[in-house]
């Protein structure tokens, strides 16, 4: 009985490997049909995982202060749940992409439902919109032996720069630091709107929005660009 069990889970290990941890390791390793960076003499600001209701309105409030357009990778479930922010990030001229329409991993996403949260995600998307969805970014970077087919039609977008933002402790000891020092230009910076998610802080948006406020007034003063996905020729 226990050689069996042993057998079972050995080989369910092995099919994880193959299905999910080796795709992701080839595809982020590779870097084929994925975009790190861009192309342009200018940052590109990325948000992931809302829109949240309290923190993504101040992030737009934000960002339309200081005149600069970003680019949102929203959960198609929370996007149902608040249409008018949605709305809002259109009209104000930001990127809407794909981040699945729950905040859920490929790695245990048969290609089915992967393409269930794809489709469903783009149709809530694009209702509000009236526009067509162009770019996705995986939950976590996750890929499986499925995604790339399933996401060809859309430019897969990953980031140069992560910085641990979801965390509370990040925001409040390091965050600001290693904001100021990114200010390469063709950059893809990885921030969140929304702490809701599993490992994430629920206040840890507060803190990025101090951070972020300070990142931008330093690096506009001194002349940096940013610029949405929308305005990048790949």
């Amino acid at each position: 009985m226990i050689k069996i069990l042993s057998e079972s889970v050995l080989l369910l290990l092995i099919f994880y490997l193959i299905y999910a941890i080796l795709p992701t390791l080839i595809v982020r390793m590779s870097g084929r049909g994925i975009i790190k960076r861009i192309n342009a003499p200018a940052i590109a600001l990325t948000f992931d995982d809302g829109p949240n209701p309290e923190y993504t309105p101040l992030l737009l409030d934000l960002l339309q202060k200081y005149g600069v357009k970003a680019s949102f990778f929203v959960v198609g479930s929370k996007v149902k749940a608040h249409p008018a922010i949605i709305k809002r990030m259109c009209q104000e001229g930001h990127t809407i992409g794909i981040h699945h329409y729950d905040h859920i991993s490929s790695w245990i996403l048969s290609p089915f439902r992967l393409k269930k949260q794809l489709k469903m995600t783009e149709q809530a998307i694009s209702e509000i919109t009236q526009e067509k969805v162009t770019f996705y970014r995986p939950p976590w970077g996750n890929f499986n032996i499925a995604s790339r087919f399933l996401s060809k039609r859309f430019k897969v977008i990953m980031w140069s720069d992560i910085f641990g933002d979801w965390k509370v402790a990040k925001g409040k000891n390091g965050l600001l630091e290693q904001l100021l020092q990114t200010t390469e230009a063709g950059s893809v910076l990885l921030l969140h709107d929304c702490g809701e998610t599993w490992g994430a802080d629920s206040l840890a948006p507060s803190y990025m929005l101090k951070s972020l406020e300070i990142y931008l007034q330093e690096n506009i003063s001194k002349g940096t660009k940013f610029i949405t996905l929308n305005e990048v020729t790949f």
